[in-house]
């Protein structure tokens, strides 16, 4: 096992804080969600309530009930527009926020690459070693049958 370098400890918290920020990605992703289905599910109890309203219309209708039934319509139309603001926001949280771990991703990813660098690196140092012990070797024992030879 090698030793921890500054690189791998740096490494580590790249990925941790890329994790992190995936979790807060999920979670904004989560809301928004949610701030759409609740846009939705106003949408159409406000549709419906309309239908209810021509319906009663059709059937005749009194005009302080006409007024009830707008002043409700004009109520949900200001909810909706504020789901809406609700719904702009959220997904612009989601953009910040996939834009913030995309840039920790870049960053965890450029630490692997030098970490990767550094593992090649160290591999070739070896098997640079590994070459130059066996070439000695070979030295050593062609030089100790000559003298071998000589001797004889």
């Amino acid at each position: 096992m090698t030793a921890s370098t500054p690189l791998d400890t740096l490494t580590e918290l790249a990925r941790e804080a890329r994790d992190q920020a995936g979790q807060i990605l999920a979670n904004e992703r989560n809301n928004e969600r949610a701030v759409a289905q609740q846009l939705e599910s106003l949408g159409n109890y406000r549709q419906e309530y309309a239908q209810r309203l021509q319906q009663a219309m059709c059937q005749g209708i009194d005009p302080a009930t006409m007024r009830n039934y707008q002043q409700f319509l004009s109520a949900l139309d200001d909810a909706l527009e504020r789901a809406r603001q609700a719904l702009t926001a959220q997904q612009q949280r989601v953009t910040n926020t996939q834009k913030q771990w995309q840039n920790k991703q870049c960053k965890l990813s450029s630490y692997e690459t030098l970490t990767a660098r550094r593992v090649l690196q160290e591999q070739l140092a070896a098997a640079r070693q590994e070459q130059r012990l066996s070439d000695e070797f070979v030295t050593n024992r062609e030089v100790r049958r000559r003298l071998q030879h000589q001797d004889a």
